[in-house]
């Protein structure tokens, strides 16, 4: 298992790399927002451990940008700053646990061993496209850590959409094995419904990821 730990206090980043290492883990040190924003880009983590208050580019905001590029690692707030402000704040940024210095290492061990449990049980039940969710378990959708709210059938053409991600697909493979129904050409109704979809997964966000092939169907992509 791989960690990202981006904090700027030498010895207590040698404290925690030290720790980590003698229980088998591999943990790259970033001392600046910059530097592991680079490291992020450049190698993949199982686990983020991030400070706040480090130089150039601070915890909150660097959190946001690790979740645009890669929303299923688990992030891990660790910080002085404990108020409930902070910790909304962090949280809001898209932290998955927030850890208030001072703090002892066994419990910093323990949340990075549950958080990452929790995400390799919750991996096949997680469909993504960019920053597009789609949790299958407990039937939910969100793009950019916001909630989106569809219809029973919104989401069931959503799901077909995301596990065919890449393909085009038609309005009888919709019709058919979305809804198990019989498609009537003289009916727009898929159309309709691919109208709703649009409106609530990309409206307010980028990139589009919802398109239509012109006498082909509809796609969901990149």
């Amino acid at each position: 298992m791989k960690i990202l730990l981006v904090e700027d206090e030498k010895a207590v980043a040698g404290f925690i790399k030290k720790g980590f290492e003698s229980e088998g883990f591999v943990l790259d040190i970033a001392y600046d927002g910059q530097t592991g924003q680079m490291s992020f880009l450049k190698d993949s983590y199982d686990v983020v451990i991030l400070d706040v208050n480090i130089p150039v580019v601070n915890g909150f905001e660097l959190c946001k940008m690790f979740k645009q590029q890669n929303n299923q690692v688990p992030i891990i707030m660790l910080t002085a700053f404990d108020s409930i402000d902070n910790k909304t704040t962090g949280f809001e940024a898209g932290a998955d646990d927030y850890l208030v210095k001072p703090f002892e290492f066994k419990e910093l061990l323990l949340r990075v061993k549950a958080i990452t449990r929790r995400n390799l049980n919750e991996e096949k039940t997680v469909l993504t496209l960019a920053d597009l969710e789609l949790n299958t378990s407990a039937k939910s959708v969100s793009r950019s850590g916001k909630r989106i709210d569809l219809t029973a059938r919104e989401y069931a053409l959503l799901e077909y959409l995301i596990l065919n991600k890449e393909k085009i697909i038609s309005r009888v493979d919709i019709a058919e094995k979305v809804w198990d129904l019989d498609f009537d050409t003289n009916t727009n109704v898929i159309d309709v419904y691919i109208n709703h979809l649009r409106k609530k997964i990309d409206k307010d966000f980028s990139p589009k990821l919802l398109h239509t092939v012109v006498g082909m169907g509809y796609v969901l992509r990149e």
